[in-house]
């Protein structure tokens, strides 16, 4: 005689519910993980506002001015005169060169770093700047 469980019938089945959880899961380690690896190449400096400040978020080259004069390009010191030999090192020429300048540095070394930037001819260079709060 056969006796019948009431199993024969029923089919496996793929739960969702649990399935969807863990593509979540993924996901969220995933874009965790995208974000904790951008490269923060300057040094903190208190930035001149702007009120057209925009964000861009091309690969760049770094060009720091303290609040004493130091001169650094990708946090590495370099002297005015030695800027272009180590950008050279930096960037291809696609690359955009940011100057972060505190706001109490001397604008004839900004002025400065901006000329010799162009005599070397670097086209894309741009002066970072904060937005501006009201």
């Amino acid at each position: 005689m056969k006796v019948s469980g009431g199993y024969e019938k029923k089919r496996a089945r793929i739960e969702m519910l649990p399935l969807i959880d863990i593509v979540f899961l993924l996901l969220v380690f995933f874009i965790y993980a995208m974000l904790s690896m951008t490269v923060h190449q300057g040094l903190r400096v208190d930035l001149p506002a702007a009120v057209t400040a925009q964000a861009d978020k091309r690969d760049f080259v770094n060009i720091t001015i303290t609040r004493d004069n130091r001169l650094l390009v990708n946090q590495v010191p370099v002297s005015l005169d030695n800027l272009i030999g180590e950008i050279r090192l930096h960037e291809g020429r696609d690359r955009p060169v940011f100057i972060s300048g505190d706001r109490r540095a001397d604008l004839g070394l900004a002025i400065q770093v901006l000329d010799r930037l162009r005599k070397a001819g670097l086209q894309d260079v741009t002066f970072e700047t904060r937005e501006e709060t009201r």
